[in-house]
């Protein structure tokens, strides 16, 4: 079974700075990190291999030569390969021209049995790159996973999150899963021979050219999406702060929204 997860560096930062030219992110300078929701659908991954002994893990980015970071603790958690896809035409893609350069390397790579996605990442917020690669893969999509597993006869079985609590769906393969971690849940961290065997894991670089894109889907050139301007919201009002426990707390905000005629009083 191969099972492919894209994994993307993004700024561990709240310091977020823009491009005014390109309204991109500048990641030059920002320490970056493996998106959370991304390790925790590595880990998933992971997880069945350790279930199976038939398993091959491939973890797959795109992003600048420095993104190797990730992908080096993808393997120290034990993926068996990684694919860093990396060129210049990539520079800029919104989550469309992010999905096909992806999805791309996805047919490169060919016989895929899963893949898997962080539900989003924390730089874009989107949660649509998953989904966009599902659509040009032509293949099924579970979404919002809690848990994954395998049943006997190898369908692939998630615990889908809701807003008013789960469900279970299964699929045949292949197919992509979107993966949300649980309140409960602790990114791992690589072990010593988990780091130590990274050097003997293959780690390829592919550019464009070697995913058979048409230049004018990639980058800026490819990207539907555009950023007309980008500011931070404006300040809010005043905060006030009422102690005291729930109950006297209770009734002096009660006091309060009676007193600016918000809420009227209780004969």
């Amino acid at each position: 079974m191969r099972i492919i997860v894209c994994v993307k560096q993004v700024p561990d930062t709240t310091e977020v700075r823009i491009d005014p030219k390109t309204n991109t992110l500048i990641r030059e300078g920002v320490e970056s990190i493996l998106n959370p929701y991304d390790q925790f659908a590595l880990e998933e991954a992971l997880r069945l291999k350790a279930e199976r002994v038939d398993v091959k893990v491939t973890v797959l980015s795109m992003g600048p030569p420095q993104a190797r970071k990730v992908l080096l603790k993808s393997l120290a958690l034990g993926a068996d390969e990684a694919v860093l896809l990396s060129d210049r035409a990539f520079a800029g893609s919104d989550t469309w021209a992010t999905s096909i350069a992806l999805s791309g390397a996805v047919k490169e790579m060919g016989d895929a049995d899963i893949i898997f996605c962080g539900l989003q990442a924390i730089d874009g917020d989107t949660a649509q790159v998953g989904p966009e690669m599902a659509q040009l893969l032509d293949i099924p999509q579970l979404t919002y996973a809690e848990r994954v597993s395998l049943t006997h006869d190898l369908k692939v079985r998630v615990e889908q999150q809701m807003e008013d609590g789960s469900r279970v769906l299964e699929s045949e393969t292949p197919v992509l899963v979107t993966c949300v971690p649980p309140p409960s849940f602790v990114p791992k961290v690589p072990p010593m021979p988990g780091i130590l065997k990274t050097k003997s894991k293959p780690y390829k670089v592919w550019d464009s050219k070697k995913i058979g894109a048409d230049p004018s889907d990639l980058g800026l050139q490819g990207s539907p999406t555009r950023v007309r301007r980008t500011y931070s919201p404006p300040p809010r009002g005043e905060v006030t702060i009422i102690p005291g426990d729930a109950r006297e707390a209770s009734r002096s905000l009660a006091r309060i929204l009676m007193d600016r005629n918000i809420v009227g009083g209780v004969d």
